[in-house]
């Protein structure tokens, strides 16, 4: 069992989460929080203020007034209006990890949803349902629509699941999981729509999925300076201690534990007359460092963002009535999370730059 904390997920937790065979639930005191957050929004959908998505349209039809009595159909429509993605379907991992982070954003209390709406998504999850969520639509800008939309089309049982690689109808699979569908109230539909949670996920399984080849990649770097004759010198801790970059310092750590008591390096110490190896071995802690320095920003980046809220408009139960206590913003625009993911790109290629001319060099 994982117990969603929400704004406190460890990244073990959320690799834990990506493998998968995890339960997923949040703490009883969340609840509170959700519970107090849900008044505020029902309030305001009652009350004669406009407030934005709740009683009013959506982007240029901000200024429309919605009447109460079509509150609930408008959430009902935004789902289906956005439900518009095309392309292969998103991957289980991928898919698991925006249940849980979408669950969790919304336990924080911030976003004005009911309990049920926290409980069902835990529910599919841990029932093993994975939606349908096509891997092309609108990320990042306004939040995560598409991808989001489907996934919630998928917990009102008018969407689809992936069972063993087949797409199926929703409202069966919901059933045979005794999980009622999802059947939206007031900005309840905007809060599930709105935020980065398939950003944020997607760019989390790409780190997940390179951990292992960065740690590859370190083990065959330092088996090619076994090959290729090559000195250990370059990976003297007095040469990267004068530089301070704490990746470079651990990789050439790394590299002198994975040599250590090499019968392959002590065979020719003696009668080597080459100076200095080439830069595919003697750089490999500057370049595979630096990599490892921009990974742990970047993996830091993500984490703030899978326990951020990130919908919009966000919800203050502790302050009272609509005025303040609901509040217009732009958590949902994914900037970090594209920035970090870029940078992710450009240290992989890195990675894979220098393990090339590892390849092509002449010794």
């Amino acid at each position: 069992m994982v117990e969603l904390q929400p704004g406190a997920l460890t990244l073990e937790q959320l690799q834990a989460i990506h493998v998968g065979g995890e339960q997923l639930a949040v703490p009883a005191a969340s609840r509170e929080r959700i519970r107090a957050s849900a008044e505020v929004v029902q309030r305001a959908a009652a009350g004669n203020t406009p407030v934005y998505g709740v009683n009013t349209g959506f982007g240029k039809l901000a200024g429309t007034r919605i009447g109460t009595n079509d509150l609930a159909q408008l959430q009902l429509n935004l789902i289906r209006s956005h439900s518009v993605g095309v392309g292969d379907a998103l991957v289980a991992p991928v898919v698991r990890l925006v249940l849980a982070l979408k669950a969790a954003s919304l336990a924080r209390g911030h976003s004005g949803v009911r309990e049920e709406i926290v409980d069902t998504l835990l529910a599919a999850h841990n029932a093993g349902l994975v939606p349908y969520v096509p891997s092309q639509g609108s990320v990042g800008a306004s939040g995560d629509l598409a991808p989001l939309a489907h996934l919630t089309l998928a917990l009102m049982g008018e969407g689809e699941f992936v069972v063993e690689g087949v797409r199926v109808a929703a409202m069966p699979a919901l059933q045979q999981a005794g999980i009622a569908p999802l059947v939206l109230a007031a900005k309840e539909g905007l809060a599930l729509i709105n935020g980065t949670q398939v950003s944020t996920a997607l760019a989390l399984h790409a780190l997940f999925a390179f951990e292992p080849v960065l740690e590859a990649a370190l083990v065959v770097g330092a088996m090619t300076v076994d090959a290729a004759r090559g000195s250990d010198g370059p990976f003297d801790p007095r040469i990267h201690a004068l530089r301070g970059q704490p990746g470079q310092i651990d990789v050439a750590r790394y590299y002198r534990a994975l040599l250590k008591g090499s019968e392959i390096r002590r065979s020719h110490l003696q009668g080597d007359d080459r100076v200095q190896d080439p830069y595919s071995l003697r750089c490999q802690p500057q370049v595979v460092g630096a990599c490892l320095d921009s990974l742990r920003h970047a993996a830091l980046v993500l984490l703030r963002e899978a326990n951020a809220v990130t919908d919009n408009p966000l919800v203050f139960a502790d302050e009272h009535g609509t005025e303040g206590g609901i509040v217009s913003g732009g958590n949902f625009h994914a900037e970090p999370v594209a920035l970090a993911a870029d940078a992710m790109a450009l240290a992989i290629a890195e990675v894979g730059a220098i393990a090339e001319r590892r390849i092509a060099m002449r010794i």
